[in-house]
């Protein structure tokens, strides 16, 4: 079932090892079939030298397994809440890449410090509230999904298409798996520049509204004119 969104769900987590932004076991990605209502997903814990297409997990979008052997990402009831919630996106990546992590444990979103950042964040990549305790007792990742829906409200996902979870890691998202694994990348680059933005000159200030959408709106949208037709 879904064989050809196993080959690229597991091609996405081998993506993040590649650029460096997972060890170990760290982080997961997954992809949704969305006229199935299925989601792939890594399994929880599984080396990634040792994953196979065979090997990822299939669920439906309550996060039931319809279909694998081996348990499914721990982090599974944030990935299908972020599916139910942004309808415009299908796959997903958490890692614990280091410098995304760092703003996420300081309690920071990212400024749009720069036109690096335009190009692919209209504006600041947001950051969640800290869940209380009652939240991450009962349910911590259910409720991380909703930390992460609350932080999106008036944010259209691809134009937005990452979040730092307060005292986490950052999630990212796109139209597929490999979207979102290529926007995790970026997110670490940015990440690392705008703090060395912030070591170098401590009160530096977003660009402007006016270099921002210059930036963004050549890569995206209708009016798009950045590459070729």
């Amino acid at each position: 079932m879904l064989e050809t969104l196993r080959a690229q769900v597991l091609e996405a987590n081998l993506e993040v090892v590649r650029q460096g932004l997972v060890i170990y076991t760290f982080g997961n990605a997954s992809g949704l079939a969305r006229q199935e209502g299925l989601v792939v997903i890594k399994p929880s814990g599984v080396p990634y030298d040792k994953m196979t297409p065979a090997d990822m997990v299939i669920t439906d979008l309550d996060g039931r397994v319809v279909e694998g052997k081996l348990r499914p990402s721990s982090d599974l009831a944030t990935h299908v809440a972020l599916y139910r919630a942004f309808p415009t996106i299908g796959g997903i990546v958490h890692t614990h890449s280091r410098h995304a992590t760092a703003w996420a444990q300081a309690g920071r979103e990212i400024p749009c410090f720069g036109t690096t950042h335009a190009d692919y964040f209209h504006g600041p990549v947001p950051l969640t509230r800290h869940l209380t305790a009652a939240e991450i007792d009962a349910d911590y990742e259910g409720t991380t999904g909703v930390a992460i829906i609350e932080a999106m409200q008036g944010r259209e996902p691809l134009a937005t298409p990452g979040v730092l979870v307060a005292g986490h890691a950052p999630f990212c998202w796109g139209k597929t798996a490999a979207d979102a694994a290529y926007t995790a990348v970026v997110l670490e680059y940015i990440a690392g520049m705008a703090a060395e933005t912030v070591s170098i000159h401590p009160a530096a200030q977003p660009i402007s509204e006016a270099q921002l959408n210059k930036h963004y709106f050549r890569k995206h949208g209708p009016k798009a004119t950045y590459g070729q037709t």
